[in-house]
């Protein structure tokens, strides 16, 4: 055993990484924020898309045969317009030969439209109850609806029965509204018409306190004096016979624009103008009826001349108002665009996940299958000695169990330890155990810090064999884990050998999820990125190299984060083969808490980001490196970013639908996606000899674990696209992970 010491007696200045942690740390936090606000963002889209659609909050209980004892017989036998004046309600009247021609429900896109064309050919106004979460999703059709002369009145923002609302829910519906209409058509209105409603004689002891309040509030509630029911789509004929008066009584007349089919609604109006016009009927709006009463004036007759007085209930929108107005608008329009898309975005997501299950199936079975032919072999059996480097930096809780499991090793090989210049006597640890367990093929090398490739290279450097064995200062191998990682060396193409890497603290519930995500996301991927000759990722716990295949690509490369996942596409543009050995299993100490786990895969995904940006000539190259630049990038980049970064759509639209669309629909598809990841893991965890009562805790980690990969993903994206670098991150470790004999399965 041999000791290389750097010099003493001077204090050494910081590294370059460490002079570049300080600058990280202080840029993580804000990109932390920026990715939390996206997702806030995304949640508070769908909630809005959702709200929008009355699909939340829209609590639809109509009262049926409510007592009236408290509603004054004045207004229950009154006109069908009721306004408060100094604490007193009145009610008016529609004049005789007189038509107040009313719409609910609206705007709709397909029959707004052709009503107000209709209104127009005939010059006829009319008043308009339209519902805020409509206005707000198409501003332009009420916008044409103020200029043209109409009438507009407020239905409540999601058509909510508010006789069973709060006080603040009331204010909120009335208030969206407005706000609606102001972003619309720089308007606010004083006129309301609550959903579920009739005529006067309906009022009971339920909605007249809400008409009180608004009344009180300068609202004037408007009712009907004749119903076309053309909700029941009756026919044509009909809905004009509903809704015309009897005799020569004037009325205020109830149809429809929106909230289902309102074909027969389109073809009955032009008929039922005209048959009220020859029978010499006026048409005016609400406000050209209270103010006909109040000051006797007539009804402009077949013109829009009065187009002031016709919407006398109209309050042009200013300040705060007009400008919330605007950004709810706005909002509503993002949302529009937004939700689609997400929805396109969802199919795509969904087809690339069930793709990947299904391909990862069939290709690990296939892979499966050939190396457990009796007759598959790499070629002559290997038994040179191999050099195996452990680089280390305060591993003092897990170095004695890592050189005890190597001692135990049946290939036969040499350790190299190459401190990195720890404080915490890894060094002299290493020799103690090494001394202890009459270790006489361990050398330990200590160098000023430098990050882990400095370590790896330092090690290869001084490695007296031409296979070179990598593994961390946390894992331990079982005894015949070299001898298995060296096989493939047999042939002569295979220039790299990556091992199955198991997480040997499962026995927590993140240990447990970090168990499941090793089996089945990493090594099932392994067999199939294997079989498609295009492995990506070498794991820095155990992975073999032909060490002159090393120092042909420049050793491990400071350049990125993940130098395992760089140097192993470096071997695939040199020439070299990269493969797949699963039965060489090592077991590693996997972070312990969540903030650990998050440092560890935050580095993980930006360093596969920069290492295949660095590699991106693949693309174009020819050969090898060709071959993973257009089969194993695009994979890498759809399933280990893309999908990922997307795949939170799932959960969003799953979400999404439970609260505002079909909870027991939305929660069958959840369960089958489940379904689907379940037989996935199974198969995996039956290659991998491995136990299934860990996938218990499946479910749970898709609720909570998975979630938090999305997060990490993103803030990984985030730090990538504004140019961040970060800094190697140590993980606090335990030492609880021993040699292989004392892990359970």
């Amino acid at each position: 055993m041999t000791t290389t010491t750097p010099s003493r007696g001077r204090r050494r200045a910081p590294s370059r990484i460490e002079r570049a942690a300080g600058r990280a740390a202080a840029l993580q936090k804000p990109r932390v924020v920026l990715a939390l606000l996206l997702l806030l963002g995304l949640t508070s889209v769908m909630l809005l898309d959702g709200y929008l659609r009355a699909e939340v909050g829209g609590d639809q209980r109509v009262r049926d045969g409510a007592s009236s004892s408290k509603v004054p017989d004045e207004i229950i036998n009154g006109g069908p317009i009721i306004s408060f004046r100094g604490g007193q309600a009145t009610t008016t009247s529609v004049p005789d030969k007189t038509i107040a021609l009313t719409f609910d429900d609206g705007p709709n896109p397909t029959y707004t439209p052709q009503v107000l064309e209709i209104l127009e050919k005939y010059d006829v106004p009319a008043t308009f109850f339209v519902v805020g979460s409509m206005v707000s999703r198409y501003p332009g059709i009420v916008k044409d609806m103020v200029d043209q002369g109409n009438e507009v009145g407020i239905h409540t923002f999601t058509h909510v029965d508010l006789s069973y609302q709060s006080d603040a829910r009331i204010r909120r519906e009335m208030t969206q509204t407005q706000l609606a209409l102001a972003g619309a058509a720089g308007i606010t209105t004083t006129l309301f018409r609550a959903p579920y409603s009739s005529e006067t004689d309906a009022i009971d002891n339920y909605s007249w306190p809400v008409y009180k309040k608004l009344g009180e509030e300068g609202y004037t509630s408007v009712f009907v004096d004749t119903d076309s029911d053309d909700w029941k789509k009756p026919g044509v004929s009909k809905i004009v016979k509903w809704a015309t008066p009897s005799g020569t009584s004037g009325a205020s007349v109830l149809m429809h624009d929106a909230g289902g089919d309102r074909e027969q609604t389109i073809a009955a109006l032009p008929k039922y103008i005209e048959k009220m016009r020859a029978k010499g009927y006026t048409f005016t709006t609400v406000s050209g009826v209270v103010e006909a009463q109040n000051t006797g004036a007539q009804f402009p007759v077949g013109n829009r001349n009065g187009t002031d007085r016709l919407q006398a209930a109209h309050r042009e929108a200013t300040g705060a108002t007009l400008y919330e107005g605007k950004a709810l608008v706005v909002a509503v329009a993002v949302a529009e665009y937004t939700v689609p898309a997400l929805s396109a975005g969802l199919v795509v997501v969904g087809v690339a996940v069930m793709g990947r299950f299904g391909m990862m199936l069939i290709l690990a079975r296939r892979h499966y299958r050939q190396r457990n032919r009796r007759r598959f072999s790499w070629g002559p059996a290997v038994t040179r000695p191999v050099t195996v480097i452990v680089p280390a930096y305060n591993e003092k809780e897990c170095i004695a169990n890592t050189l005890e499991s190597l001692a135990r090793s049946t290939h036969p090989i040499e350790i190299i330890v190459v401190d990195d210049g720890s404080s915490d006597g890894t060094s002299e640890i290493s020799r103690e155990a090494a001394r202890a367990l009459g270790m006489t093929n361990v050398r330990v090398i200590r160098q000023e810090n430098a990050g882990k490739p400095a370590a790896l290279n330092n090690g290869v450097r001084h490695a007296s064999h031409d296979i070179v064995v990598m593994m961390d200062g946390d894992t331990v191998f079982e005894p015949d884990t070299v001898r298995q990682l060296v096989q493939p060396f047999a042939d002569p193409e295979v220039g790299a050998v990556a091992g199955n890497a198991k997480v040997g603290n499962r026995n927590t519930v993140i240990g447990a999820w970090q168990h499941i995500e090793y089996v089945m996301g990493f090594n099932l991927d392994r067999r199939m990125y294997d079989l498609l000759r295009c492995m990506p990722t070498i794991p820095g716990a155990i992975g073999a190299f032909r060490r002159e295949a090393v120092l042909q690509v420049g050793g491990m490369s400071e350049d990125t984060l993940a130098e395992d996942t760089d140097i192993t596409i470096a071997m695939h543009r040199a020439g070299r083969r990269v493969v797949y050995q699963e039965h060489a299993r090592a077991w590693t100490e996997a972070p312990g808490s969540l903030k650990q786990l998050w440092s560890q895969r935050y580095r993980w995904s930006y360093g596969t980001m920069q290492a295949l940006w660095k590699h991106r000539k693949s693309l174009t190259d020819r050969g090898p490196s060709g071959r993973f630049g257009r089969v194993g990038m695009p994979l890498v980049v759809i399933f280990q970013i893309v999908t990922p970064v997307f795949a939170p759509l799932i959960d969003v639209f799953t979400a999404y639908s439970m609260i505002f669309v079909d909870f027991r629909a939305a929660l069958y598809a959840w369960l089958a996606v489940l379904g689907v990841q379940l037989v996935c893991a199974a198969y995996a965890f039956r290659l991998d000899k491995e136990r299934y009562r860990y996938l218990l805790m499946m479910p749970l980690q898709q609720l909570a674990y998975r979630q938090m990969m999305y997060l990490v993903l993103i803030h990984s994206c985030i730090t990538a696209l504004t140019g961040g670098r970060l800094r190697w991150q140590k993980l606090k470790r335990t030492g609880e992970v021993g040699t292989p004999a004392g892990v359970g399965r």
